[in-house]
C-alpha cells in the first residue's frame, strides 16, 4: 500500500521542491520557520498529497493536536507530511512535516517518487544547526550538495562530518541517486539561543534559497523581526557579564570552541537563562 495519499497531481513547470522534516536538528526553528513564511507567500497554493504518520511516529514524543470547537466538538490533528504546490516566481512544491520515527526508507522513497513524477528540477532542504557563533554577526549558511558541480556553485560547504544523521540528509542522498540535484542549507544558529525561533536564521535561509532557487520572496517583515530579536537577546544578557564576555570571545577568537569552554558557565545554563528571558517578552 502506498503511504502517499494524493488528491490529484498538480501540473507544474520546471518546479523546485523545498523540504523541512523537523524533529532532530533544527536550531532556531530555522527550517520550520522558513517553511511557514514560504507557505504564507506561496500563490495559488493547495495541499495535494499527505503521508499519514499516525502509525509511524512515537506519539509520546510528537503529540497529536486537539482542537475545540464551541467548547464541545473535538477534532484530532494527527502528524503528517504534507505536499503543497504553488508559485513564488516559479512553481514550487513544499514538503513539510515531522521526521517519522519508523520506516524511513519507505517514507523517504515516497517523497523521491513524488519528486520524479512531478519533474522536480532542483530540491532544497532547510534546517538550522547550533554553532559557536555570535548573535551579533550575520547568520552564515553552510551547504552540502549531491554533486561536486553543485558544491562548486553553492560554496560555503562542509565536508568534515561523519556520524548520526537525520531524515533530511538521508532524503538528500536518495534524491541525488534518483537524479534530482539537491542542496541542503543549514543556518548556523548561536548555540545559546538555539531552542527558540530565530528570525535572523530564518531570514538568512530564505535569502539563500531565494538566490539559489530563483524564488520571489518578500523578506522585509523578517528584517524587522530580526532587529527586534537581537535587541531582546542583548537585553537578556545585559545582567550577565560572564555571558557577554564569552560572546565577545566568540567574536574575536579564532578558536571559538576553546573560548566557550574557558568562559561560559555551561551551554545548558546559558541557553536556559536567555530562553527564559525571551519567553517572558
Amino acid at each position: 500500500m502506498p503511504l502517499l495519499d494524493v488528491d490529484s497531481w498538480p501540473t507544474l513547470r520546471d518546479p523546485v521542491m523545498v523540504v523541512s522534516l523537523s524533529g532532530w536538528v533544527d536550531a532556531g526553528v530555522a527550517g520550520a520557520g522558513s517553511m511557514a513564511v514560504l507557505g504564507d507567500q506561496l500563490e495559488s497554493q493547495r495541499v495535494f498529497g499527505t503521508i499519514d504518520l499516525a502509525d509511524l511516529m512515537d506519539l509520546q514524543q510528537t503529540r497529536p493536536v486537539v482542537e475545540l470547537h464551541d467548547g464541545v466538538t473535538r477534532t484530532i490533528e494527527w502528524p503528517s507530511i504534507d505536499f503543497v504546490a504553488g508559485n513564488a516566481g516559479r512553481d514550487v512544491v513544499l514538503c513539510r512535516g515531522p521526521e517519522p520515527s519508523l520506516r524511513w526508507r519507505a517514507v523517504l522513497g515516497e517523497i523521491v517518487d513524488a519528486a520524479t513524477r512531478l519533474g522536480i528540477a532542483q530540491a532544497f532542504t532547510l534546517a538550522g544547526i547550533p554553532s559557536m557563533v555570535s548573535h551579533r554577526r550575520a547568520v552564515s549558511i553552510m551547504s552540502t550538495a549531491t554533486s561536486r558541480d553543485l558544491v562548486g556553485e553553492v560554496g560555503a560547504f562542509r565536508n568534515d562530518y561523519v556520524g548520526p544523521t537525520g531524515a533530511q540528509t538521508a532524503l538528500q542522498v536518495m534524491l541525488g541517486a534518483a537524479g534530482v540535484p539537491t542542496i541542503a542549507l543549514w543556518a548556523q544558529v548561536p548555540h545559546y539561543v538555539a531552542q527558540g525561533a530565530s528570525p535572523p536564521a530564518i531570514r538568512a535561509l530564505l535569502a539563500r534559497l531565494r538566490e539559489l532557487g530563483g524564488l520571489s520572496l518578500d523578506l522585509t517583515v523578517l528584517d524587522e523581526q530580526a532587529d527586534a530579536y537581537v535587541r531582546r537577546v542583548e537585553e537578556g544578557i545585559a545582567d550577565r557579564p560572564d555571558v557577554a564576555e564569552a560572546i565577545a570571545a566568540i567574536e574575536s577568537s579564532a578558536d571559538a570552541t576553546a573560548a566557550i569552554e574557558e568562559n561560559l558557565p555551561s551551554g545548558d545554563e546559558l541557553a536556559s537563562e536567555i530562553e527564559r528571558f525571551l519567553r517572558g517578552q
